[in-house]
């Protein structure tokens, strides 16, 4: 069972489904995407009680949690505790390990605790606000503001304005510009270089190194705009040679794994690690407990283990007996997305061209209906992806792709890999 309902999800099943061993794949709640090769559940995934009676039912043998909500709220931690589910495998960190993507303030603690290279910090409330307007006024911009708490990716501000930086700080802290997640809010130093993103497999005490990606968060075309939960991606990273990786592994993947089991964080799942390229050195922006998104879309079809043999491995605390193969060709993502997004924008727009695409996988995110009668339900609808010999080459085929599907208001990046 796979929890959670977009193209991340899509992409676990769709890799779920190549392996020789899976029998049943049910997804809760899925979406169109999704029901092609699996069985969607309409079960509210916040309610874990009805959740594990469902499993039970279904005689479920591996759970695989995509989205940190559910981890942040503990069903990891709720499943484990059942007697009747004692041989449920699951592949999702703790409520504590999943701290260090609920809590920016815990995963900046525990990587200054541990020695991993990140940006100079400090938090601030409603109990300090003074001081944290104070403080903005003693360091350099760009000012960069953290929702403490998880926001769907786009709780991160950075500008180059004092007086704005301090209006947002008010904004985030006094009127829940980010929801509860805002009332604590991280003021980071800003570090200026390029992003990729690294994702790491831990069974609670060993690690497998996946495919490395790189993704586009902004918006507009020249990373401009508005924050979004990501618009496009690429893997691999041609800036991340063997030599910077190995960088990563020492500096940052080993202390990142001997803290979690130090610190007892109960930590089995995926480990999302936002890296940050400041001249040849790495350092780390942020930790998410799960995949990321629309990175995995990239990442996973890259693995050319079975994916649900790694999957029970995991969750088994096995993965000391596999390696990791990865395939060399490159792969591209584009999102599209509904007009007005991230902001507000309209649903029920008529999804038509899918099935004339051919040369592109393309995974669901924000769509609803069946495969004939589609239609647009998110902000981002769809992830279109593509493989070939380099990235150039994989973005020409997902943009030739692109211009068979349409829906009003289709909006996409025309320059995904503009800075490589």
């Amino acid at each position: 069972m796979v929890i959670g309902s977009g193209a991340r999800e899509h992409a676990i099943v769709n890799s779920l489904y190549q392996s020789k061993t899976a029998r049943k794949i049910f997804v809760v709640p899925g979406n169109p995407g999704t029901e092609a090769i699996s069985l969607n559940l309409k079960i509210d995934t916040d309610n874990f009680k009805i959740l594990a009676e469902a499993i039970k039912s279904l005689k479920v043998d591996l759970l695989i949690v995509g989205p940190e909500i559910p981890l942040v709220n503990g069903i990891s931690d709720f499943l484990r505790k059942d007697p009747e589910l004692s041989n449920l495998l699951i592949v999702g960190p703790s409520s504590r390990g999943a701290l260090l993507e609920g809590s920016k303030d815990f995963s900046k603690k525990f990587m200054l605790k541990h020695n991993i290279p990140t940006a100079p910090y400090k938090t601030f409330n409603s109990n300090n606000l003074d001081e944290g307007i104070n403080y903005l006024s003693t360091i350099s911009p760009p000012y960069v503001l953290k929702a403490d708490g998880p926001a769907a990716g786009k709780g991160v501000l950075i500008i180059n304005d004092l007086m704005a930086a301090q209006t947002e700080l008010k904004n985030m802290i006094l009127h829940s510009k980010f929801g509860d997640s805002g009332s604590n809010v991280v003021i980071e130093g800003f570090l200026d270089g390029i992003e990729l993103s690294c994702f790491v497999l831990i069974d609670g005490i060993d690690y497998l190194i996946l495919p490395y990606a790189k993704d586009y968060k902004r918006i507009g075309e020249g990373n401009t705009g508005l924050n979004t939960g990501g618009m496009g991606s690429i893997s691999p990273v041609p800036f991340a040679d063997s030599v910077f990786q190995q960088k990563i592994e020492e500096k940052v993947i080993k202390p990142t794994v001997k803290g979690i089991i130090e610190d007892k964080l109960n930590y089995v799942g995926f480990l999302f690690i936002g890296l940050i390229k400041v001249g040849d050195e790495p350092y780390v922006i942020e930790y998410n407990v799960r995949l990321g998104d629309p990175e995995t879309q990239v990442v996973l079809p890259r693995i050319k283990n079975d994916f649900l043999e790694l999957m029970v491995s995991t969750a088994t605390g096995s993965l000391k007996n596999h390696t990791i193969e990865i395939d060399d060709q490159a792969y591209a993502n584009v999102v599209l997305a509904s007009a007005g997004y991230p902001g507000s924008y309209e649903k029920g727009k008529d999804i038509k061209g899918i099935n004339d695409v051919v040369d592109s996988i393309v995974f669901h995110a924000g769509t609803s209906g069946n495969h004939d009668t589609l239609q647009t339900s998110g902000g981002r609808v769809l992830s279109i992806v593509s493989m070939d010999k380099d990235f150039k080459s994989a973005l020409k085929k997902t943009y030739k792709s692109i211009e068979k599907i349409h829906f009003e208001g289709k909006t996409f990046r025309k320059d995904i890999g503009f800075d490589l």
